[in-house]
C-alpha cells in the first residue's frame, strides 16, 4: 500500500512540478523582458533554466520512489563536467554572446571592425554574429573572437572626423595652397561646419610640407565625402600650378 502512495505522490510531484516549472520560467522571462533584455537571451536562458527544474523534479519524484539519487546527480555533475570541457569553446562563444546581448556595444546595422573583420552587423546570435562586408560577403565571426578583441564601432556617434594628409612642394606658395583647401571644405554641402573644419601644416617633410585636412561630416557622408575631397583637392592643386611630391626612382644606365 505503501509503495501505491509514494506512487501516486511521485506523479503528483512530477504533474504539479510540470505545471510549477511552466509557471516559474514564464514569470522569469516576464521579468528579463521588463528589464529590456535581449529576447534571444531570454529564450536561451529560458530554456536553460527549464531543463533544469525539471531535473530537479525528476529527481524529487526518484527520491520518493525511493530511488537513491546520490548516485545519479553525481553522475549528471561528471557529465556536465565532460561536456563542459568538450564544449569549452562553444561555451566561450556563449559566455561572449551573453555579455554583448547585455551590455551592446553594438546593434544590428552598425558598422564595426571587431575579430580581424570589418563589416555591418546583420546578426547577432548566442554563439556567433553575422557580418556583411563591403563587398557583400557574409562572414560569419565567433563571439568569443569579438569580444577578445578591440571593438570600433563606426556607426556609435553620429559624426566622423575625416583625416587626409596633403602635400606641396617647398616651391608652392603654401599661403595660396591652404586657402585653397580651405575654401573648397567650406563650399562642400556635407561638411559640417560645427566643427569647424582644420587646415593646418603638419610637418616640414623630406621632400613635402605636408598639411593635416581634417573635416567634420555625418557618419553616413563619411567615405563619399572623404574620396570627394580627395579628388578635388588633387583637380584643384594642379589647375593652380601646386605641385604633390612624390618619390622619383633614377636608373643607372652605365
Amino acid at each position: 500500500m505503501s509503495i501505491l502512495i509514494n506512487i501516486v505522490i511521485a506523479i503528483a510531484i512530477i504533474v504539479v512540478g510540470r505545471m510549477g516549472v511552466k509557471w516559474a520560467v514564464k514569470l522569469m522571462g516576464k521579468i528579463m523582458a521588463k528589464s529590456q533584455i535581449d529576447t534571444i537571451l531570454i529564450n536561451f536562458v529560458s530554456s536553460i533554466a527549464k531543463a533544469v527544474l525539471l531535473l530537479l523534479v525528476l529527481i524529487a519524484a526518484l527520491n520518493q520512489l525511493g530511488v537513491d539519487t546520490t548516485s545519479l546527480i553525481a553522475l549528471i555533475g561528471a557529465a556536465g563536467l565532460a561536456v563542459g570541457l568538450a564544449l569549452q569553446n562553444s561555451l566561450q562563444n556563449f559566455a561572449a554572446g551573453v555579455m554583448m546581448i547585455i551590455f551592446r556595444p553594438f546593434k544590428l546595422g552598425d558598422f564595426i571592425e571587431a575579430g580581424g573583420v570589418v563589416g555591418v552587423v546583420e546578426q547577432i546570435s548566442i554563439f556567433s554574429t553575422i557580418m556583411k562586408t563591403g563587398d557583400n560577403r557574409e562572414i560569419i565571426v565567433p563571439n568569443g573572437q569579438i569580444y577578445a578583441s578591440a571593438i570600433t564601432n563606426y556607426s556609435a556617434r553620429d559624426t566622423r572626423r575625416i583625416d587626409l594628409v596633403f602635400g606641396i612642394g617647398y616651391d608652392d606658395d603654401l599661403i595660396a595652397a591652404k586657402k585653397l583647401m580651405e575654401t573648397i571644405l567650406a563650399e562642400h554641402a556635407l561638411i559640417l561646419e560645427t566643427p569647424e573644419p582644420v587646415v593646418a601644416v603638419a610637418e616640414l617633410g623630406d621632400s613635402s610640407v605636408n598639411f593635416n585636412v581634417r573635416p567634420w561630416v555625418n557618419s553616413a557622408d563619411y567615405w563619399g565625402v572623404r574620396a570627394d575631397l580627395i579628388e578635388k583637392i588633387k583637380l584643384a592643386f594642379d589647375a593652380n600650378n601646386i605641385s604633390i611630391p612624390y618619390p622619383h626612382i633614377t636608373l643607372d644606365k652605365s
